[in-house]
């Protein structure tokens, strides 16, 4: 991987400074560490509970959050208490 490569999605944001203001760079940022939250928590329990369909569909659609929420609350199973 060359230098110019890696440092390209930093170049993208660098290059939206001027259009976006500072309020929504941060709100873009905390968009994304909130996707990443949710995503990985979904993606961990759709895999523990072998539901492959789940699985993908969460890997595959960025939803800012919400599928892995659905997921989360509605449609994984839930655990039995002894």
């Amino acid at each position: 991987m060359t230098k110019k490569t890696v440092l390209k999605p930093i170049y993208v944001i660098i290059s939206l400074m001027p259009i976006l203001s500072p309020q929504q760079i941060y709100l873009i940022v905390l968009l994304v560490i909130w996707e990443l939250i949710c995503k990985g928590i979904a993606l961990w329990q759709a895999a523990r509970n072998k539901q492959l369909g789940w699985y993908i569909a969460i890997l595959i659609i960025n939803t800012v959050g919400i599928l892995p929420l659905v997921y989360i609350y509605f449609f994984s199973p839930k655990a039995s208490k002894k």
